[in-house]
């Protein structure tokens, strides 16, 4: 009996727990995380799931454009009024399926009073679980914008392992599969992301984060095997 008052207890306060997500950076991804936000769940009717609220803000300004270009103002009073009104609907927390926007999320944390989950450093603490003792090189594919951050490979550094960027060319081919395919709709060329593939395991990585969330829309469609860690995946298990 104890344990059925303990259930009725976690249930009670889950109940009144409700997860927000700031989504829109793109849509494609929210609809995606959402989704593995559902099929992670144990869940076996409709109350069992998350409460949750989705504000897809499809107008926010390009996030790696207002980065490599210095104007970054814009970005971030709109993410902070999205986050402002997610807390004023009683959320309880914070997902953001974009990784070059959590360029912003350390300064707009000290403006709200609910948490926001980080997703690059949620995952680079999946990564140095996986790997406990050795130093291993990690990839990381994601924006221009993500990249000059450095807000993975500041993350990978303190967890004591070695950062790696692609190199300029193969960078583009990274940057042409998120804006010129999956940002336009597209499912994503296999062979512009073999060649990604093959010039990061020549690079000698032990693994790789798909630290864009239109990469992880990529292997959603495609699949991907386990060297690569997918940012948004964490974020989904993180949020649950």
């Amino acid at each position: 009996s104890s344990l059925v008052s303990k259930r009725d207890e976690i249930m009670r306060d889950f109940k009144n727990q409700k997860l927000g997500i700031l989504g829109g950076m793109g849509p494609q991804a929210t609809q995606i995380l959402y989704q593995w936000i559902l099929d992670r769940t144990d869940a076996s009717c409709d109350q069992d799931n998350i409460p949750t609220v989705i504000l897809s803000d499809t107008v926010m300004p390009d996030r790696t454009s207002a980065i490599l270009s210095g104007k970054t103002d814009a970005v971030f009073q709109k993410m902070l009024e999205d986050c402002r009104t997610l807390e004023s609907c009683g959320c309880s927390c914070i997902a953001i399926p974009c990784n070059t926007s959590h360029y912003f999320v350390d300064d707009i944390q000290k403006e709200i009073n609910i948490p926001i989950l980080h997703m690059p450093r949620k995952t680079v603490a999946r990564i140095r679980e996986a790997y406990p003792a050795d130093a291993k090189k990690v990839a990381i594919l994601a924006t221009d914008g993500t990249l000059k951050t450095g807000i993975y490979s500041r993350e990978i550094e303190k967890a004591g392992l070695i950062p790696y960027e692609p190199e300029p060319e193969i960078q583009k081919y990274v940057m042409s599969l998120i804006y010129d395919e999956i940002k336009k709709g597209e499912k994503g060329n296999r062979s512009t992301f073999l060649k990604i593939d093959k010039a990061i395991r020549e690079a000698g990585c032990d693994c790789c984060i798909l630290g864009c969330t239109e990469l992880s829309v990529y292997r959603e469609y495609h699949g991907l095997p386990s060297f690569y860690i997918d940012a948004m995946e964490v974020l989904a298990e993180e949020s649950i």
